[in-house]
C-alpha cells in the first residue's frame, strides 16, 4: 500500500514538474513574440525616420543640430539590437529628438505645408499609435509571464531553470504631470 502511495506522488510531482516547465516555456515565448512585435512597430517607426528627416532638410534651412539628434538616437536603437533594456533606452531616446523636431518644424509653416511632409507625419502617428498599443501587450505578456515565475509553487522551478522576471514598459518621469498650455505666449 505504502509503495503505491510513493508511486502516486511521484507520477504526480512527475506531472507537476512537466506541466510547469512547459507552461514557463510556452509564457517565455508568448513574451518573446510580443517582445518581436514592439521591435517591429519601432522599426516601422526608424524606417520613417530618414524620409521624414530628408523631407525637412529639402524643405527649409533647418536647425542642423535637431537634425542630427533624430538620427543619431534611429542610429544607437539600431545597434542596440537584441538587448531590450538598451532598445527601450534608444527608443525613448528617438522619442524625445522626435518631438524636439516636431515642435522646431511648427516654426516653418512651409514644411508644414508640403504634402510630403503631411503624408509622413500621418505614417508618423499611426505608427506612434501601434507601438502604444504593442507595447500595452507586451506589459500583459510580462504579466503573465511575470505571475508564473513569482507565483509558489511554480517560482520553485522557474528559479531552478533560470526563469527570471521581466521587466515591462514604464512612464518616464513626470509623464503624469500635465503638459502647461499658455496661449499668451
Amino acid at each position: 500500500m505504502t509503495k503505491y502511495i510513493i508511486i502516486a506522488v511521484i507520477v504526480l510531482l512527475g506531472l507537476w514538474v512537466f506541466t510547469t516547465y512547459n507552461a514557463l516555456i510556452t509564457s517565455r515565448e508568448n513574451l518573446d513574440t510580443s517582445w518581436r512585435q514592439v521591435e517591429t512597430q519601432y522599426q516601422r517607426r526608424f524606417d520613417l525616420i530618414p524620409n521624414l528627416v530628408s523631407t525637412v532638410r529639402g524643405s527649409a534651412d533647418f536647425e542642423q543640430e535637431t537634425l542630427t539628434a533624430v538620427t543619431e538616437a534611429r542610429t544607437r536603437w539600431m545597434s542596440a539590437a537584441g538587448d531590450r533594456t538598451e532598445q527601450v533606452q534608444a527608443a525613448q531616446e528617438t522619442e524625445s529628438a522626435l518631438a524636439r523636431l516636431l515642435v522646431t518644424v511648427e516654426s516653418y509653416p512651409q514644411i508644414q505645408s508640403t504634402q510630403a511632409f503631411r503624408d509622413l507625419m500621418v505614417q508618423l502617428e499611426g505608427t506612434e499609435n501601434r507601438i502604444s498599443v504593442a507595447r500595452m501587450d507586451y506589459n500583459g505578456t510580462v504579466r503573465d509571464y511575470n505571475l508564473l515565475v513569482k507565483r509558489f509553487p511554480g517560482n520553485i522551478l522557474a528559479g531552478m531553470f533560470g526563469y527570471d522576471a521581466e521587466p515591462g514598459f514604464q512612464s518616464d518621469e513626470g509623464a503624469d504631470d500635465a503638459p502647461a498650455v499658455n496661449f499668451d505666449e
